[in-house]
């Protein structure tokens, strides 16, 4: 895997985007981690390998560089029986993994570089391009995302890439950028049962402008209990299974 700029893609018709598929937990408050040092967390076993299955079932999967370096994500499927399942398909074990980036503050030693045989896709801001590629050098592809960082680039870039289905896990500001441009298809929002009730925490998905409003309601697909949270599958586009 090297870092070089990606291939020009020859012309022709457009690629449609990938499916995005955005996947939250939260407490019945709103928020998606705590003030303290430590990792909140607010699924459970049962939960977890129902996203682990979720991702089997993906191309990719996104997280913003914040949930990177808080988080420390491995990125990766857990289950053996699933990745024997995808390279019986002729895919890699784990789907690729992807973040995206303002300022390049990544750290090479991060596990979503270190762990796992699955390819690394780094969307950074034009202007911090090139001394991303010069930290990251041979350990992801890192490309140029734009100035900001458009959602829209990066998913024309990922299509050309061959991914058909993506999977966005986070953080808040990640969520609002995918959400406020209109280009979530599906959302997965796990409900916790316990409070927070700290506004020096984040929430799900942070301040922004969204097409989804009294006027425009998300169509609820999916109400789940899974122990003790429960899931709630809305459609967020025609694309939607159950929409």
């Amino acid at each position: 895997m090297t870092a070089a700029a990606p291939t020009p893609h020859a012309a022709g018709p457009a690629t449609p985007r990938p499916y995005v598929l955005l996947s939250c937990a939260m407490s019945i408050d709103g928020y998606i981690d705590d003030a303290s040092d430590q990792r909140l967390l607010l699924s459970n076993e049962a939960d977890l390998d129902r996203v682990d299955a979720v991702r089997a079932g993906c191309d990719a999967i996104l997280v913003g560089a914040a949930t990177v370096r808080a988080d420390d994500p491995r990125l990766v499927i857990r289950s053996p029986q699933r990745r024997r399942e995808r390279a019986d398909r002729g895919l890699p074990p784990s789907p690729t993994k992807v973040t995206v980036t303002g300022s390049g503050d990544l750290d090479p030693a991060a596990r979503f570089f270190t762990v796992g045989d699955a390819e690394r896709v780094v969307y950074c801001a034009t202007s911090v391009l090139a001394q991303t590629r010069h930290r990251l050098d041979g350990l992801a592809t890192v490309a140029d995302g734009g100035d900001p960082v458009d959602p829209c680039r990066v998913l024309a870039d990922l299509a050309a890439r061959g991914v058909r289905r993506l999977m966005v896990e986070g953080g808040a500001a990640v969520h609002a950028l995918f959400l406020g441009a209109g280009l979530a298809d599906e959302l997965h929002l796990v409900v916790a049962p316990f409070f927070v009730g700290d506004r020096r925490a984040p929430r799900f998905p942070g301040e922004g402008r969204f097409p989804w409003h009294p006027g425009r309601r998300a169509g609820l697909a999916e109400v789940r209990q899974i122990g003790d949270v429960v899931l709630l599958r809305y459609a967020l586009s025609g694309r939607c299974p159950g929409a």
